[in-house]
Parts: structure tokens; C-alpha cells; sequence
């Protein structure tokens, strides 16, 4: 599903005009990277914890070359699922299996 999908989906959920729909998307995309980037941390009930970590500096390997470099340490963002989608997942995939 891609943004435009996903926007006619939420305004037909909503009863709303699909720009109505667009800009509260928009909105919710501003406030969750504003958020993040303040290195604050989101939990939506029942979807799960957006947050930023940090990932430590490391060695990788060139597979070409075989050379050594050092990666930084960098901040990425991360989603967590909360429980309540990973039963229904789960639900979902013993029913698809039977």
C-alpha cells in the first residue's frame, strides 16, 4: 500500500474529504519525525513504540576489496510492534496455514 492508498483508506474511515485525510497524515508524519528527532519516543496502543537508538561504531568489510573500514556510531529510528499486532499476526497465520 502505498501513501495515496493508504490516505483514501484513512479518509473513507473518517468520512472525510481525501485532503482532509492527506494533511492529518501529513501532520502525524511531521509530529513523529519532530518527535524522533527530539530523541523522544511514541507509543500508539495496540500499533507499537516508535523510537530512536543508537547503533555503536563497527567494523565492516568491503566483500570486493576485502578492506577494513570503521563505521560510525550512528541514531536510527526503530519500530517495535506492541503485542496485541503480533497476536493478531500470529492469528492470521495459523488461520492461513489450516
Amino acid at each position: 500500500m502505498n501513501n495515496k492508498e493508504l490516505t483514501a483508506v484513512m479518509a473513507q474511515r473518517m468520512g472525510c474529504a481525501s485532503k482532509e485525510a492527506a494533511e492529518w497524515m501529513a501532520a502525524f508524519g511531521a509530529v513523529l519525525s519532530a518527535r524522533l528527532i527530539e530523541n523522544d519516543s511514541i507509543n500508539l496502543a495496540g500499533l507499537g513504540l516508535f523510537e530512536v537508538r543508537k547503533k555503536d561504531e563497527r567494523v565492516a568489510v568491503n566483500p570486493t576489496t576485502g578492506k577494513r573500514y570503521l563505521v560510525p556510531p550512528k541514531l536510527v529510528p526503530v519500530f517495535k510492534p506492541a503485542s496485541t499486532l503480533k497476536n493478531r499476526l500470529k492469528a492470521q497465520e495459523e488461520a492461513d496455514n489450516e
